[in-house]
């Protein structure tokens, strides 16, 4: 089973690594303008953004089996549809519809936690691996076969995608209990809050941070999230229940994968352009090719592989809380050891496979935890929620570490100062620090999700 679970994590992983590298050659092919490419990538995190806590409370209210067939589906037929006839529509379209790859680990660990409690542990943390590793052997068959020919790469997904609907079908169903009704005046506002919170971290350096439209639109975003919160609570079937949000050990977890994805994620973006700067015309940087920077990417994913299959061991000997706290602390020393060790490219390579290590630990440990804080019918919303987490805490921090960038230029050029980078890096070791104060204050069982599930009330204490 966890076999053909790993065939859709790949697809998952492939879509998510092979389409942001292509887009500037494929859009120059297109004629599509760099604005027109920033909406597609804008479109693409929206679409993230909602669809994570609906398609989890859809997969855990009509069965787990039967929304990853529709999500594989939807991923598979925009792949499909962006490789066939690539244009400005098409790919909008297509970025859409693989958006409902966000469903694949919250429904996937669902049919997990039902089918086999005993191998939830190891499970997610094969699955974690497989998705890190994918993700960069994604962005790196697209550029080989794109070399001749832009539009080439883009049908890097299909043959995995005709692989992952196979998979899903071989899947069997979970056997979580289901009950309830999807409560579709709380997906409204949920989505509209989401929306209005997505655009302006993605628009608010564009727009400017003190803009009235991005003001206006965060006070938005705001208060329809407060109206949203206020409707959970008096309704008998919650979207989301608002006592979910409350349950201590999912809030300490969804907080911490929010601060470790602020960095490890956030930064991904200003590390390659850091690999590929002219140390001639900045004063600093790598001077690397893009192969080279795709090479770096790769073993950065590969150090996550081995972080996520250590995870569960290094749980059975340490704890949940000290494997937790671990993660924080090793981001933490990585973007320390960035700022103080980027002028030779072996140290900064070290620096950045520690992050890449604790990518790995702190994206299995908080998958696995997020699923075991609450009660088997309420797992996929649990995951997705945590997702939520790791995809804002990705996006404020891309949105700061932009924001520091257009802060630190230097003048008279339209390059970033070394000192944007290090205020980078400052703020991304930083929030991981408080990170791992967050770990610190997390209380759990040692035990395996197997054993404590009997004793597990919806609440997320133990009973």
């Amino acid at each position: 089973m966890l076999g053909t679970m790993a065939v859709v994590i790949l697809l998952g992983g492939i879509v998510q690594g092979y389409l942001t590298p292509l887009l500037p050659e494929v859009g120059l092919s297109l004629h599509i303008s760099t604005v027109g490419q920033n909406n597609i990538y804008l479109l693409s995190q929206v679409a993230f953004a909602v669809m994570t806590p609906l398609l989890s409370r859809l997969g855990d209210l009509y069965g787990h089996r039967r929304l990853l067939r529709v999500c594989v589906a939807m991923v598979a037929g925009g792949s499909l549809l962006i490789a066939v006839r690539p244009t400005a529509v098409t790919l909008a379209v297509g970025v859409v519809l693989q958006g409902a790859l966000v469903g694949f680990f919250p429904l996937l660990v669902g049919i997990l936690r039902s089918r086999a409690p005993e191998r939830n542990r190891t499970g997610i943390s094969l699955l974690v691996g497989v998705l890190l590793l994918s993700i960069g052997v994604g962005g790196l068959v697209a550029g080989s076969l794109s070399e001749r020919h832009a539009e080439a790469g883009l049908w890097t997904a299909v043959p995995v995608a005709v692989l992952a609907v196979v998979a899903a079908i071989a899947l069997p169903a979970s056997d979580a209990p289901r009950g309830g009704r999807f409560h579709y005046g709380a997906a409204v506002l949920l989505t509209a809050g989401l929306v209005a919170l997505v655009l302006v971290l993605a628009q608010g350096g564009t727009w400017g941070w003190g803009a009235p439209r991005t003001l206006a639109l965060a006070v938005g975003a705001v208060v329809v999230l407060a109206a949203w919160v206020a409707v959970e609570r008096r309704s008998a079937h919650p979207l989301v229940s608002v006592r979910m949000l409350s349950n201590p050990r999912l809030a300490v977890v969804s907080g911490f994968t929010f601060c470790a994805s602020f960095g490890t994620i956030g930064f991904l973006g200003a590390n390659a352009l850091f690999l590929g700067a002219s140390r001639a015309e900045t004063g600093y940087g790598m001077d690397l090719g893009p192969q080279a920077i795709a090479t770096i990417s790769l073993a950065m994913v590969t150090a996550g592989f081995a972080g996520s299959a250590l995870t569960p061991r290094l749980t059975r000997r340490l704890g949940d809380r000290a494997v937790l706290a671990s993660g924080g602390g090793l981001i933490a020393l990585g973007f320390v050891g960035m700022a103080v060790f980027h002028r030779t490219l072996p140290q900064y390579v070290v620096c950045a496979l520690v992050v890449g290590l604790a990518t790995g630990l702190f994206e299995s440990i908080s998958r696995t935890l997020s699923a075991e804080a609450v009660a088997e019918r309420e797992t996929a919303l649990a995951v997705g929620l945590n997702e939520l987490a790791l995809s804002l805490g990705a996006a404020i921090g891309a949105a700061v570490i932009a924001a520091f960038f257009e802060a630190h230029v230097t003048p008279g050029t339209s390059h970033v100062a070394e000192s944007g980078y290090l205020w980078g890096w400052g703020a991304c070791a930083a929030v991981a620090v408080a990170g791992t104060a967050l770990a610190l204050r997390y209380r759990g069982s040692r035990g395996t999700d197997a054993t404590h599930d009997q004793h597990l009330t919806q609440s997320g204490e133990l009973a």
